[in-house]
């Protein structure tokens, strides 16, 4: 029985309701969108019908029209009063949306109960669509990487072999196998979402400059980088506002982000360093040569490991639940890697992969400036990473109390 995610029952509650939005299900490569799309219409909940654009040239722009047509005289033939309409990668079609609202709006003014769900791999492409016609006719449903405890539940996956490997169900049964695992992160994530997903959808004048910053960004994972000297270790050339505008790309493809410092004043935050931050470890390790067994016999090496897997995890939180930010923050020479912010939530992490003996001055000096903060301190002798990433957002705010 094939694992189900919790958004199929968001989904489920949405199409049997009457029909209000087109339901937009978004969300990185190969976390499961086609899966959960397969298991909504197994359930038989109403009248259905899927397709996908993978077999469609992007230009036939009149096929949504087609499909549509199609399900509606179905429903009229057959005395069918509620059905649903389902298409994967819909962004692959040239000015989707606006044939998507033509429809809509037909159905609409017609009365038709015909239900719409539509899904991408690129969370930007779909967007772009979003915001040009589709303003108030939608829901945008985010399906991210897998948790540690979804990989553990399903998998048997140990903290620490979620750490190295990460969250995409589709290489898990690889990992005994760690050349053919890396390959096919590599091939069927890394690149997949780089060259289809980003530079054959996107205008990109510096392909190789994207390339390597995404390289970049993942073996910096977790360390701050100014985007000057980010360019002076880059062979391509560029300038900081492209590197800027890239790494936003990467961020929506579900790769990296960079992360801006905490600070009550925008302006200052909007013009710090980025924290380069990797969405799933997996796109660490699969650049690496070394192994699992050597990379967790480096302290070092193992102790940054860690702090990307935290960040990973906290970006998961933040990217679906946008009531809160992720940022870190630094002063001078202190710093506190992570900190979480929400309306009336303000929380500093820190990782350490060593005993803390005393409470980092990092961790000191956020409180003198943020005194209403809170913070949390993972470590050896403080809370351990690995309970930490089985925590959802309700229960590090508890924890904080």
């Amino acid at each position: 029985m094939l694992y189900k995610r919790e958004l199929l029952k968001v989904l489920r509650e949405r199409v049997l309701e009457k029909r209000r939005f087109i339901q937009v299900l978004a969300g990185p490569r190969q976390v499961g969108k086609t899966t959960i799309i397969s298991q909504l219409i197994e359930e038989n909940l109403i009248f259905a019908r899927s397709y996908s654009v993978d077999a469609i040239a992007g230009s036939d722009i009149s096929w949504i029209d087609t499909v549509w047509e199609g399900i509606r005289s179905e429903m009229n033939k057959n005395g069918i009063n509620d059905g649903l309409l389902i298409i994967d990668e819909i962004q692959k079609i040239a000015n989707w949306s606006e044939y998507v609202k033509k429809n809509w709006d037909e159905d609409t003014k017609n009365k038709v109960n015909l239900k719409l769900i539509v899904s991408g791999s690129s969370r930007l492409l779909l967007q772009q669509g979003l915001s040009e016609s589709l303003m108030g006719r939608y829901e945008l449903n985010y399906l991210g990487h897998w948790t540690y405890q979804e990989m553990h539940d399903v998998f048997g996956f140990s903290p620490e072999q979620f750490v190295w490997f990460g969250g995409y169900p589709g290489a898990a049964d690889l990992i005994e196998d760690e050349l053919r695992y890396k390959s096919y992160v590599q091939n069927a994530i890394i690149d997949a979402s780089i060259n289809k997903d980003v530079l054959s959808l996107t205008r990109i004048h510096k392909p190789a400059l994207l390339n390597n910053l995404f390289e970049l960004g993942a073996a910096y994972s977790s360390q701050i980088l100014s985007y000057t000297k980010i360019l002076g270790q880059l062979q391509e050339p560029g300038n900081t506002s492209t590197l800027a505008s890239y790494t936003k790309l990467l961020d929506q493809a579900g790769l990296i982000s960079g992360l801006d410092t905490f600070s009550s004043k925008l302006i200052k935050t909007k013009a710090s360093s980025p924290k380069f931050q990797v969405h799933n470890t997996a796109l660490i390790s699969a650049g690496q040569q070394r192994e699992y067994e050597a990379a967790l016999a480096d302290p070092e090496f193992w102790g940054r490991m860690v702090e990307s897997a935290i960040g990973a995890h906290l970006l998961g939180i933040t990217t679906k639940d946008k009531r809160f930010k992720l940022f870190y923050w630094r002063i001078g020479n202190h710093e506190v890697d992570f900190v979480l912010k929400g309306s009336d939530t303000l929380i500093g992490i820190e990782v350490k992969s060593k005993i803390a003996k005393r409470e980092p001055t990092g961790i000191q000096k956020f409180k003198e400036n943020f005194p209403d903060a809170s913070t949390i301190l993972i470590s050896q002798d403080g809370l351990d990473y690995r309970q930490f990433l089985t925590m959802d957002v309700t229960d590090i705010i508890k924890c904080c109390h």
